[in-house]
């Protein structure tokens, strides 16, 4: 069973508190959900809307046709009328003007009736989020009583918990007992600061907002010379930014670790939106060459783990580790019965300014922490810094999840891809003969990936950006060439039901 209900308005009309509590309200109901966020960038007015999936089964996507479609206002009907199925139902705002700011909780009391919830499921949410709930439960009543039961959902087992993928990185980084995080604001990155700034006094954690993402770094930079536990984030214009820190880090081999919260570039593109176009800048992004690693989480729980594997390789390595994420994973809300992996053990033991003699700087250095020109030295820093990817290359391979194998695991037809495509990719395989290759670490990569590609009859790449680029990725480790590929490329994710036809029709 899967519904998609779309619940549209102009910004400020309080869509995503429609969301919010009936997502919590299907959630104690025992339903998994999962809640895709499209906005403009304003801060009032225009068309925001929220596609909210619900299934008695885990999902992490959503479809482009809604059974059921929640209009706060007139345009929201004419843009979603024609994504309403033939028998779906239409919910306006209109009828409950009169209740002022709690039209939205209205609505969630319509939609809780439609699905044949009792209403005491509803009030006992709006208890929990509202210090003086009386006009709440009052909307939500009268919303309840104005709409009939047309979808039966019985009470379920399941305790699934809600999160987002920014929410993710937070309990990641304060698992790993990060002590201070230092970014400008820049979306999507942005809402990972804000989880992290919220309890920071509990967490014994600093949050600082720098002037700009150079500082950021930089300052990032500086404070783990002095033996600091940082992190630092931004989106790719920001990261572009931070270049030159990069390569910093690659030759003073200072710990640092990134979280890039991609969206759709060149330049500004469009802001608050989502693409899969940073990969290579994660990848190559500073001048000269020097280890990294670069891990793309799918889906907040893998977002948790490996936000924690990121700031533990920093740190066992001394290197640059980058965290790969976008808008969509950043800001969709999972629902989830899963938990994840045991945090590394942090027990790594640095040199610390003021306790111990430590010498950095942007040059190459002999053993003492000199500068030098020497050509043998060059050389010799060179290949220790080879030598240490190597090292890396064998730790990841032998400790942590490089890949995951999703669907029918003999099966010859096989899907690569990587970051929040990975849940569409595995809703749209639920009943195909077809097996999904998700690929978590893109540096370093594993070796699993080309003996799966060679094993099978017909391979398809699916990425949300135009050039492909996890696919230049393999093709540059394994020789490999991709040539059926799936790219969508316009700031919108893929739909499960969309890629599950544009898969079928290549396998």
């Amino acid at each position: 069973m899967k519904l998609n209900i779309i619940i549209g308005g102009a910004a400020g009309q309080g869509i995503n508190k429609v969301s919010q509590i009936f997502s919590n309200v299907l959630s104690e109901h025992g339903y998994f959900t999962f809640n895709y966020r499209d906005y403009a960038s304003l801060i009032r007015g225009g068309h925001n809307f929220n596609t909210l999936a619900v299934s008695n089964i885990l999902i992490e996507s959503h479809d482009a046709h809604a059974d059921i479609l929640v209009a706060m206002d007139k345009r929201s009907i004419k843009t979603h009328k024609q994504a309403l199925k033939k028998n779906g139902i239409l919910i306006t705002g209109d009828q409950f003007k009169d209740l002022g700011r709690n039209i939205n909780v209205a609505l969630a009391g319509a939609l809780t009736k439609i699905l044949g919830i009792p209403l005491s499921a509803l009030e006992s949410e709006i208890k929990s989020q509202f210090k003086k709930p009386t006009e709440a439960l009052e909307a939500a009543e009268k919303g309840y009583k104005t709409y009939r039961t047309s979808h039966e959902l019985p009470k379920l087992k399941n305790h699934p918990t809600i999160l987002a993928g920014s929410q993710a990185i937070a309990i990641g980084a304060i698992n790993s007992r990060l002590q201070l995080y230092i970014a400008y604001p820049m979306t999507p990155a942005t809402n990972a600061m804000h989880e992290l700034a919220k309890d920071q006094l509990k967490n014994n954690l600093m949050v600082f907002q720098a002037e700009n993402e150079i500082s950021a770094a930089s300052m990032a930079l500086g404070a783990s010379f002095a033996g600091t536990k940082v992190m630092t984030g931004t989106s790719g214009g920001g990261f572009d930014l931070m270049g030159e820190t990069l390569s910093l880090q690659g030759i003073s081999e200072i710990p640092l670790t990134v979280y890039l919260a991609s969206r759709p570039g060149p330049g500004t593109g469009v802001p608050t939106y989502t693409a899969q176009s940073d990969l290579d800048i994660a990848l190559r992004a500073g001048h000269g060459e020097a280890p990294r690693v670069v891990i793309a989480p799918g889906n907040p729980t893998e977002a948790i783990e490996k936000t924690s594997e990121a700031l533990f390789l920093a740190e066992k390595f001394k290197t640059l580790s980058i965290i790969l994420s976008d808008k969509h994973l950043a800001e969709s809300e999972f629902s989830s019965i899963n938990k994840p992996n045991k945090t590394p053990d942090f027990k790594i033991k640095r040199l610390i300014p003021g306790k111990n003699i430590v010498k950095k700087s942007s040059y190459e250095t002999d053993k003492f922490g000199n500068s030098t020109e020497s050509y043998t030295l060059t050389e010799r820093n060179t290949d220790n810094r080879l030598k240490k990817y190597n090292d890396i290359q064998k730790y990841v391979r032998e400790n942590f999840e490089m890949i995951k194998i999703h669907g029918k695991k003999k099966s010859r037809n096989l899907i690569v891809g990587w970051g929040s495509t990975s849940g569409a990719i595995k809703d749209a395989i639920h009943n195909l003969d077809a097996k999904f290759l998700q690929v978590i670490y893109c540096k370093p990569l594993s070796q699993q990936i080309k003996k799966e590609i060679q094993n099978a009859d017909n391979v398809i790449l699916v990425e949300c950006n135009v050039t492909g680029q996890l696919g230049r990725l393999i093709r540059e480790q394994t020789g490999i060439e991709i040539r059926n590929r799936l790219l969508k490329y316009n700031g919108r994710p893929f739909h499960t039901d969309e890629l599950n036809r544009l898969i079928k029709s290549l396998i």
